[in-house]
């Protein structure tokens, strides 16, 4: 395996755990003491830098491309189809979904949301993003105070 599949798989199983607590034992003081510090999304960031200082000229090329505003998308998508750039993306994605789901993870425990209720913003958070910001703002933000009971 190179350092790019070894990135893509480090990156997906370090928040495995974090995810699978606020899902499974939202309430639990592993849980709790796990998700304090930065732990949680710090495996995706190192895996972030090692990538991108493995082969920084794609790093350097985005800068370039992003000066011509024209030529920007092309420059992404050009790297984006390179194994350092696919696992850079995929490591950034990651850490930038579960620091979003323990941010709503944290809104849910503080509103006492339902275990219906905050088990599909959780799951989704991680797997889909854009769906589980959806199901946040639809059933907690909206309408904190009918889903303050715990199942």
């Amino acid at each position: 395996m190179d350092l790019y599949t070894i990135s893509f798989f480090f990156s997906t199983m370090w928040v495995g755990p974090f995810w699978f607590g606020m899902l499974v034992f939202p309430e639990h003081e592993l849980t709790q003491k796990a998700m304090q510090g930065p732990w949680f999304f710090l495996g995706p960031i190192l895996m972030w830098w090692a990538v991108t200082l493995a082969d920084p000229q794609g790093l350097i090329e985005l800068a370039k491309d992003s000066s011509d505003p024209t030529a920007i998308l092309d420059g992404l998508a050009s790297i984006m189809g390179t194994p350092a750039g696919a696992a850079a993306a995929w490591a950034h994605m990651v850490a930038g979904d579960i620091f979003v789901t323990r941010w709503m993870w944290l809104r849910c425990m503080e509103v006492k949301a339902s275990r219906k209720i905050m088990a599909p913003i959780i799951f989704f958070g991680v797997m889909l993003m854009p769906v589980g910001v959806a199901l946040y703002l639809a059933f907690i933000r909206t309408e904190q105070t009918n889903f303050t009971t715990t199942d």
